[in-house]
């Protein structure tokens, strides 16, 4: 071990004796964890990335990183070519960097994930958690160094664009020519304006009527990737729900405004294949909405709820835009593309802990 890694691993460990939130080096020992910090995940993504085709995309979001990491064999056995986290990959929730350091340190060091990221390519985006704070926003006072952190985790390299400008976003090609997917990964926490309780015991927050959840430098940045896009599939990545209105939790119609201008964007963009994919709820589900200018509609897929999930007090929520059920269950979302399909095909997969089937929904895409 260098003495770099035995600094960190040290650090880690002083970290987690001081959490009690955490188990005991002999419980993490017996749940499968390494005894040291793994090497780097030697795959490297760049931001065009030829050599990659993607016709399986695993996805998904919130993971306990004390809890047992029992899920990630099932999700190699669907053999994708990419895995996307979509938010929450530690419940970091400090204004300590080194206590989320520590927490990311214990996700990478885990054995069954480790051996996970050495054979399957991994991005991603955070949401609130691996943000630092439940429910953050823009006044995050660490949001700079947590960013770093994450891009670390992810093994973003140095030369990406992304560690020259403030936020996470970010965006990655695969494949090439008529099998081109693009990957659009949105940070809606950095940028993100306050909500205020609501003192309506039916709904959390107050709606944030002229709020944003991207900032102006992230909007035009997406405004030129989907017009600038020549990938056949354009993939874009939400660690908040986009669709759905009537969850009272956090949401884009939280941020009407935001969200009415996301939706425009989208009608107006000449980018193929769009998909929207979330996470958060700790539920999966499928929504999809009519939009102006797009010949078939839109989905968005959500996923969430690796190592935990709801009880059945969500059994009655609604989801106007719901494309089948509402899952309740520890899962990770599918997406397999048939490229050899006319019109071009995905199919939706909600799979489980042991690699159930529990939905499966098939999409034309534009």
């Amino acid at each position: 071990m260098s003495i770099k890694n035995f600094f960190y691993y040290s650090s880690y460990i002083l970290i987690l004796s001081m959490s009690v939130s955490l188990w005991s080096c002999e419980e993490k020992s017996k749940e499968g964890h390494s005894t040291e910090i793994p090497p780097e995940n030697k795959l490297i993504i760049n931001k065009e990335n030829p050599e990659i085709q993607l016709s399986t995309i695993a996805i998904g979001s919130c993971n306990h990183e004390y809890d047992e990491q029992v899920i990630w064999p099932e999700i190699r056995k669907n053999t994708p070519d990419l895995w996307v986290w979509l938010g929450d990959i530690i419940y970091g929730d400090s204004e300590d960097i080194e206590v989320l350091k520590g927490k990311y340190d214990l996700q990478k060091s885990n054995a069954v994930y480790a051996e996970f990221i050495k054979n399957i390519p991994t991005i991603g985006i955070w949401d609130d958690h691996d943000y630092g704070v439940n429910d953050g926003d823009k006044n995050y006072k660490m949001k700079e160094e947590s960013r770093d952190i994450l891009l670390d985790f992810l093994d973003v390299p140095k030369s990406n664009a992304v560690w020259g400008r403030e936020g996470a976003y970010n965006a990655f090609s695969f494949g090439n020519a008529d099998k081109k997917v693009k990957i659009i990964l949105l940070d809606a926490r950095y940028f993100r304006d306050e909500l205020e309780d609501s003192e309506d015991t039916l709904k959390r927050y107050e709606i944030n009527e002229k709020g944003d959840i991207l900032g102006e430098e992230q909007w035009k940045w997406l405004e030129k990737e989907l017009e600038n896009s020549d990938a056949r599939v354009n993939i874009i990545a939400s660690g908040i729900q986009v669709l759905p209105e009537e969850q009272v939790y956090e949401k884009w119609d939280n941020f009407p405004k935001a969200r009415t201008r996301f939706l425009e964007l989208i009608s107006n963009s000449k980018a193929k294949g769009i998909i929207l994919i979330s996470g958060d709820r700790h539920i999966a589900e499928i929504s999809k909405i009519e939009l102006p200018g797009q010949q078939e509609p839109i989905y968005e897929f959500t996923s969430s709820g690796l190592t935990h999930t709801w009880g059945n007090d969500l059994d009655t929520e609604e989801n106007k835009y719901r494309v089948g059920d509402l899952i309740i269950k520890k899962n990770f979302g599918i997406i397999k593309i048939d490229w050899d399909s006319a019109p071009l095909e995905a199919v939706f997969e909600v799979r489980g802990t042991e690699n159930q089937l529990f939905q499966e929904t098939e999409i034309i895409l534009n």
